[in-house]
């Protein structure tokens, strides 16, 4: 037996309680992050690009199962930096609940997951699995401001090669952001043809295909790499084809399950492409193999006795860290749910439409635009002065951000439109005040053909203005853990600008715009 403090063994009187001491590890991992796992659960289910979630865990614990032979030849010496580990991935647990975000509880799960094994097993045992281990990444869902700014690009990307391989068709086709137009027919890549469905799993399954192959790191790392062009792509190729055969046979060629069973072929073709490209690695370089023999199941030959294990004996980092996870389990299970703080406000149905001289038309939303922005409330209208120009207002309102649900940076929205954003600042608005501060807005120049628009927008957010997409989600966090409030806005200001108008005077226009209109809002987005 070692000292206390050390990371020696604690002898434990029968063989079968290290088992039983890793299982209720595995049991209290379980018990602490089981809204975290429920919430990966539903993502699996509810969305195409995260359903390969599901076959995750077992690929790992194969992998892993393939090292039993290896492992053996180890002692599990554990490490006391693991049971840090478990330690952060803890207090990031405690954070996530505290915020109820679960993006947070999920990643941290992976971390305390990935201490516990290294408090177990030690660095060098740890090295031989931490490979196949790191797979579980790919399980866990980007949070959704992530997503939603690449999903952005893809669509536009997609649809710009679609596009060239349609005209390689000779067919005739103009493009406007994300929209496609035959003349008869219009297209719309749309998010769900964004090729997020490929990318995330073939990524994913690239990673493994690069684990399997036995060939040099250089080689391994362009495979998994590769992923993100081949799907981007073919992707594009089936735009491309979705297109023609839509100014051939009509728009059903782009609904259905045709349109579903195109999208199947080509994910079965990046396959394809992905094994092609491993054949021609293989062949290349000093080492050269026949695939079959470069990308090889390895089964292990006899069960391992584990005699570490079989002594009945635990690394003490393992044993504390158990302790940890215990007391975390028990207040996880003690404490009560924490709920959003209540906020007192207006809806914007009160909202007045006559602003000192400013007289509105107000818009509605269709239910599929409001099914994406998931948002709580929210004022869309074109406002008109004598002698201005319209401009259009638009306050989207979130009363919880917590689960996800969050304002849409226009930097991603915009682009989906067709426009161009061709210059980005940030402004001080003269005498305008938000909140009770100056209010500072982004200035977006965008451009679509012989269009253009100035755009103000910023993120009204628990007393805060806010320009930067990414500090919003730092004081997101922030308030959840401190106040206990996700409420918050965004806020937009849009002014056509012809090419023959003067930039500096639409600017004008729209901050006389911000003194009428923004004072006004603090009734209906608290601070």
């Amino acid at each position: 037996m070692s000292t206390i403090g050390g990371t020696g063994p604690v002898t434990a009187p029968r063989v079968w309680q290290p088992w039983m001491t890793i299982l209720l590890a595995a049991v209290l991992l379980v018990a602490i992050f089981r809204e975290g796992l429920q919430d990966m659960i539903r993502a699996w289910s509810a969305r195409e690009e995260y359903s390969h979630g599901f076959a995750l865990p077992f690929v790992a614990a194969f992998l892993v199962w393939q090292k039993k032979e290896v492992l053996r030849t180890l002692p599990f010496s554990g490490s006391w930096f693991g049971f840090a580990v478990v330690c952060t991935g803890l207090a990031f647990y405690v954070a996530g609940e505290l915020s109820t975000l679960f993006i947070i509880v999920e990643y941290a799960l992976l971390v305390a997951f990935a201490g516990l094994l290294l408090a177990l097993l030690g660095w060098k045992a740890f090295r031989t699995i931490a490979a196949p281990l790191l797979i579980l990444v790919f399980m866990v869902p980007l949070p959704d401001f992530l997503l939603q700014a690449l999903s952005g690009q893809l669509q536009l990307v997609s649809s710009q090669i679609g596009v060239a391989i349609i005209r390689l068709l000779d067919i005739s086709v103009f493009l406007e952001g994300n929209v496609i137009d035959l003349g008869n027919f219009k297209l719309q890549v749309v998010e769900a043809c964004s090729g997020l469905r490929y990318l995330f799993p073939l990524m994913a399954l690239a990673y493994i295909a690069a684990y399997l192959f036995r060939a040099a790191a250089w080689k391994r790392v362009i495979v998994f790499l590769s992923s993100i062009p081949i799907t981007v792509l073919m992707n594009s190729f089936r735009i491309g084809v979705i297109g023609m055969l839509v100014d051939r046979f009509g728009v059903s060629m782009a609904e259905g399950f045709l349109h579903d069973f195109e999208g199947w072929v080509i994910f079965m073709a990046c396959i394809f492409v992905l094994v092609l490209e491993m054949w021609a690695l293989a062949r290349i370089g000093k080492h050269r193999l026949p695939l079959r023999d470069a990308f090889r199941l390895d089964y292990p030959v006899r069960m391992p006795s584990l005699p570490h294990l079989a002594s009945g004996t635990m690394p003490r980092p393992f044993v504390a860290a158990i302790a940890a996870l215990a007391v975390v389990a028990a207040l996880s299970f003690s404490l009560p749910h924490r709920v959003e703080a209540p906020v007192h406000r207006k809806s914007f149905f009160e909202f007045p439409l006559d602003l000192g001289g400013w007289r509105a038309t107000p818009k509605r939303m269709d239910p599929m635009e409001l099914d994406a922005l998931k948002l709580d409330d929210y004022i869309l209208a074109d406002f008109v002065g004598v002698d201005r120009r319209p401009v259009n207002f638009y306050v989207a309102y979130y009363a919880s951000q917590r689960k996800g649900e969050s304002a849409h940076s226009p930097r991603s929205c915009i682009p989906g439109g067709g426009w161009e954003i061709t210059d980005l600042t940030q402004r001080t608005i003269a005498n305008v005040q938000a909140a009770g501060r100056p209010l500072r807005v982004n200035r977006v120049i965008i451009e679509k053909g012989d269009s253009r628009q100035l755009v103000y927008y910023w993120f009204q957010q628990r007393g805060r203005i806010i320009t930067n997409e990414y500090a919003v989600k730092w004081y997101l966090l922030w308030d959840a853990l401190t106040r206990n409030r996700t409420d918050g806005a965004l806020v937009r200001l849009v002014t056509f600008v012809s090419r023959d108008q003067d930039l500096a005077a639409a600017d004008t226009e729209l901050a006389a715009f911000a003194h009428s209109a923004v004072g006004v809002l603090d009734g209906y987005i608290p601070r």
